[in-house]
């Protein structure tokens, strides 16, 4: 229970507490926070901010059941935000590992939670990383080592700054700032991680591209727009069509683009898809249940999509409650942005966060399939890795009732939570609000959607190319309806099989991975809005 000690610390000295003056169209808060003067509990401003991070888990937490007492945790003691943030998420054990649900071997970070400590000064989601925001201020590619002595671009944005130096996903890096010597090793994945993904404005790049030609570029960071849909053909196959789109984040920008894609899908006969999210950690619902929409059968409209389930403290919260809720300082924006007039609401003023129903049965927490789009399709593939995670695995798990499903290349990262942002003076704090389920009720899928078809990546090839691993799997299942034993034989592969297996372990890939992919977001947002 709740004591009414944090009650009062929260009322009189939580620092998040937001003016009721209208906000400007393009913020998501009110225009400037207002630190209550009435009364205010000794400690300083960032003592306080460590009270609140606690006191809203106590409340949002997925698993706050778990969390001890305020006097227990001693928020106050912490280093750092960060240091508590990861205390707070390392109480919830999932028993089906008997770690923490949050729990990252030899990391000092939670799997899911963090903070965003750019919004909250500049209106800008900077955490959220420019897979989500649908812009970017980078160099626009990625790597991996595809063998311990061969580095490869893992895939480039459209239009980006490497793009434009013509950089495509499968050139071979021969050396980043003038060294050579880019073997694998812990200290080499540390010089790349600074040269590529720090503050340089710059990286000078020599690469060999898929045709062999030598090159020495100087790509210098710019903004442009992220294209997340990095490449769709049409094959046939046999007497077949079969689409496929590589898709590499859920942004807010995506609609028109997956629109397009669909449409072209439906106008050629496609009856199979295949969705490449290998490198795809999530972010807006709303764009995962657009693709549902567009790819899912006309006869399941009307039928559940997915529920959102909250802790039972949120699905059960009563009237008193509510009025004592931290969440009356969290103001729910209507779809301009804008703080809207709520007066039988909890705060008597505005609407906010506690005047939400968080019940299971509630149609505000139930999606519903709506198909849009003239695609029918028989069957779908999703090519995954450990990096698809959150809203990618929504969407395949919402799929699964419905359709034939069939899953190409390694387990997905285990993300069946999502989130949504609490502003708390400086920062803005993303922690497990909600878990979701299919219409079959089946969700928890926190150690990852296991695969139909097992293998490694081939980073030699560029998209589309049919004998790149994971795709050669996928046509030869529409093909034949059943998965070749053994990968293809290419001039650009020495083996048939398993290009990563006897140089990196796939630990070392999915450690690789984070570090050399650090813009990739790995979440479910889903940020409540609308009228009241």
């Amino acid at each position: 229970m709740r004591n009414n000690k944090f009650n009062r610390l929260l009322l009189f000295g939580f620092l998040g507490l937001m003016a009721t003056a209208a906000c400007k169209k393009s913020s998501i808060t009110p225009d400037e926070p207002v630190t209550p003067t009435e009364v205010t509990p000794p400690g300083t401003r960032e003592e306080l901010t460590k009270d609140s991070i606690f006191l809203y888990a106590k409340e949002l937490y997925y698993w706050n059941t778990s969390l001890p007492t305020y006097e227990t945790f001693k928020p106050r003691s912490f280093s750092s935000n960060e240091a508590e943030l990861y205390a707070v998420t390392q109480y919830s054990n999932d028993p089906t590992t008997g770690k923490p649900y949050e729990y990252v071997s030899g990391s000092a970070e939670p799997k899911y939670s963090f903070f965003d400590y750019t919004a909250a000064t500049t209106g800008k989601t900077g955490a959220l990383k420019a897979d989500v925001n649908g812009s970017a201020n980078d160099y626009g590619f990625s790597i991996n080592y595809s063998s311990t002595d061969d580095l490869r671009v893992k895939y480039v944005y459209p239009n980006s700054p490497a793009a434009l130096q013509g950089l495509t996903r499968g050139c071979r890096i021969t050396s980043v700032n003038g060294r050579t010597s880019l073997t694998y090793s812990t200290a080499n994945v540390s010089f790349l991680y600074d040269a590529i993904f720090g503050t340089n404005p710059s990286v000078s790049l020599g690469f060999t591209d898929l045709n062999n030609n030598t090159k020495n570029v100087v790509i210098t960071s710019t903004t442009y727009t992220v294209n997340p849909i990095l490449y769709t053909h049409v094959y046939t196959v046999g007497t077949k069509k079969v689409g496929y789109i590589v898709f590499n984040s859920f942004t807010n920008n995506a609609t028109a683009g997956l629109n397009s894609a669909f449409a072209n899908f439906a106008t050629q006969g496609v009856s199979e898809l295949i969705v490449d999210l290998r490198y795809n950690g999530g972010g807006y619902v709303s764009t995962a249940t657009q693709i549902i929409n567009l790819a899912a059968p006309i006869a399941q409209n009307g039928n559940i999509m997915f529920t959102s389930y909250y802790n039972s403290y949120l699905q059960n919260i009563t009237t008193a409650q509510r009025k004592a809720s931290i969440l009356a300082h969290q103001p729910l924006l209507d779809d301009a942005g804008k703080l809207q007039t709520f007066t039988s609401g909890v705060n008597g003023k505005y609407a906010t966060y506690a005047d939400l129903n968080y019940s299971a049965s509630s149609a505000d927490n139930i999606e519903r399939f709506a198909k849009s789009g003239n695609l029918a399709l028989s069957r779908i593939y999703f090519i995954v890795t450990g990096s698809t995670a959150s809203a990618s695995e929504l969407t395949i798990n919402s799929l699964k009732p419905v359709m034939d499903v069939k899953l190409i290349g390694k387990t997905t990262y285990g993300k069946p939570v999502g989130f949504f942002p609490i502003r708390i003076d400086k920062l803005d704090m993303y922690i497990p609000e909600f878990e979701t389920k299919n219409q079959a009720g089946v969700g928890g899928y926190y150690s990852g959607l296991s695969v139909d078809k097992d293998a490694y990546e081939d980073y030699k090839k560029d998209w589309g190319d049919e004998t790149e691993t994971y795709l050669y799997y996928a046509l030869a299942y529409a093909n034949t309806g059943a998965f070749p034993l053994t990968a293809p034989k290419t001039a650009s592969l020495k083996t048939s099989t398993l290009p990563l297996s006897s140089t990196l372990s796939t630990e070392e890939i999915k450690s690789v991975d984070m570090r050399l992919d650090p813009n990739g977001f790995k979440g479910m947002i889903m940020t409540p809005h609308g009228k009241l």
